[in-house]
């Protein structure tokens, strides 16, 4: 089949690998000047740090889906991050998080005395519902919803306490709110309300003691040329930089084409890679669905003059009223005042992203997505966050920065984000599973989506498995279409 693969972010790039494994002809078409997608870094000055995703979640199955598309893993290097993160709250207390059970129960023992039952019925339960989770959901599409809708995977579904949300499913562990919230916020992850997102996304912070946090050395966007380099050697694979899609062509419920500022291309199959909700740009004539979009992040990019050597890689920073900021996100839409956030400084472990002595830092902040906030006018605010971290953990920071880069969710949406979300559709319960757009969105052949607001969801591992899924689907109806004729 030829094959035009609209988008070369992460999951069109696999989708693509997968594909032309198969023997099929596959033209990447990217309207930016790089591919990546959302995977790409900042670089200044000998300086270089990730732009968008820096947690390397489910390592097995990176490497397996990487190693599916031809990428062994003698080509790149993941490093076990341990301690895997601290947490600070507003009280002073600090809680560690480590990449085995032992050493975990240990220290919330230590922090927490009191909790540790909790913490052991937590990983054992979690454990059964991982297990039912990647083989009913992650490994399968739903292209049909009857498929979905059976006796066995209503059983799994009520076993992933979808009713509950994550905050919630927690109080059942712990009587500790500041340990709730330990194991609730990495449904920012993907850009998920801590306090309203189904109980099934506490896999997240189960899967980060079972399989640990990982980083990929050189920095996550670095597997980007990796993936390039493989597709250009493949004869069967055309990519194709700075181009605009103008329209899909659609005619008698088949995608046969696109229209490009060049006119026409015919294709036997058009895949789109883009933030799935903005593909209505592309399909006029189809009534657009409305989407709840994930939360927003306002980031901010450091290069430093030192190296912060006695702070872990990953640090969290709780503000002093943690459920005011996410109703501030995700509720009342407007700039917290006074917000938790997120800081990675990868060159304590890494010294091949900045010059000698030097480091490069980021901070990430949640943000509400589709607001009015004028981010331009806040150079305050975020002033406030950096004296923050230097008060909190990085000494000296003000003096040590050598420049700053700030990217906002106006930046995100005008890259193509829908409504500036960092992370796709969010992961409510009526936007996940089978309620998410699938890999064949429409009742039209030939037309397909991958991509994070696409299921499985978010997340790269989870954007690769949805690539192979893509592929897997295009494989039956390429295959039933060859038994038709």
């Amino acid at each position: 089949m030829k094959i035009a693969m609209i988008g070369g972010g992460i999951g069109g790039l696999m989708g693509a690998l997968y594909l032309s494994g198969s023997g099929h002809e596959v033209t990447i078409i990217e309207k930016e000047n790089r591919l990546g997608g959302r995977m790409n870094f900042v670089e200044r000055d000998g300086f270089k740090i990730d732009e968008g995703p820096t947690i390397v979640l489910l390592p097995e199955m990176f490497k397996d889906l990487l190693a599916q598309a031809g990428i062994g893993q003698e080509q790149y290097e993941l490093l076990l991050c341990d301690p895997l993160y601290t947490i600070r709250f507003n009280d002073g207390k600090v809680y560690t998080k480590y990449p085995d059970s032992k050493r975990q129960e240990e220290e919330v023992a230590r922090v927490f005395p009191g909790q540790e039952e909790g913490f052991r019925r937590f990983m054992a339960e979690g454990r059964e519902r991982f297990a039912i989770g990647k083989t009913a959901f992650l490994e399968h599409s739903f292209v049909r919803r009857s498929e979905f809708w059976t006796p066995g995977n209503v059983r799994n579904l009520v076993a992933l306490k979808p009713q509950l949300s994550v905050k919630k499913l927690m109080v059942r562990y712990f009587t500790d709110e500041r340990l709730q919230l330990a194991y609730t916020l990495q449904t920012l992850y993907i850009g998920g309300d801590p306090f309203s997102a189904p109980g099934m996304y506490s896999l997240v912070p189960f899967s980060e003691h079972e399989h640990g946090v990982h980083y990929l050395k050189g920095g996550y966007a670095s597997i980007v040329p990796l993936l390039e380099e493989n597709l250009r050697a493949r004869s069967n694979v055309i990519i194709r930089k700075g181009e605009m899609v103008k329209r899909i062509i659609i005619e008698n419920g088949t995608a046969k084409g696109l229209e490009l500022e060049t006119g026409r291309e015919d294709f036997d199959a058009i895949v789109y890679n883009g933030d799935f909700p903005t593909v209505s740009r592309l399909l006029p004539e189809r009534k657009s669905k409305k989407f709840v979009p994930s939360s927003a992040c306002l980031l901010l990019y450091f290069g430093l003059d030192r190296i912060y050597d006695d702070v872990n890689v990953h640090q969290f920073f709780i503000g002093n009223d943690y459920a005011k900021h996410m109703k501030d996100v995700f509720t009342a839409r407007q700039k917290p005042e006074d917000p938790a956030f997120y800081t990675f400084h990868p060159s304590k472990i890494d010294d091949s992203l900045a010059p000698e002595g030097k480091s490069v830092l980021y901070t990430l902040i949640p943000v509400p997505a589709g607001s009015d906030i004028n981010w331009e006018n806040e150079d305050e605010w975020i002033s406030k966050v950096v004296d923050r971290m230097e008060e909190l953990s990085f000494p000296g920071l003000k003096d040590a920065i050598e420049w700053m880069e700030v990217r906002t969710p106006t930046d995100a949406e005008a890259f193509g984000l829908f409504r500036g979300g960092s992370f796709g559709i969010g992961p409510t319960l009526l936007q996940s599973g089978v309620f998410r757009p699938q890999v064949k969105p429409f009742e039209v052949e030939g037309l397909y989506a991958v991509g994070a607001s696409v299921h499985p969801g978010g997340g790269i591992p989870i954007v690769m498995q949805g690539a192979k899924l893509l592929a897997e689907q295009i494989e039956r109806d390429s295959l039933r279409e060859r038994r038709g004729s």
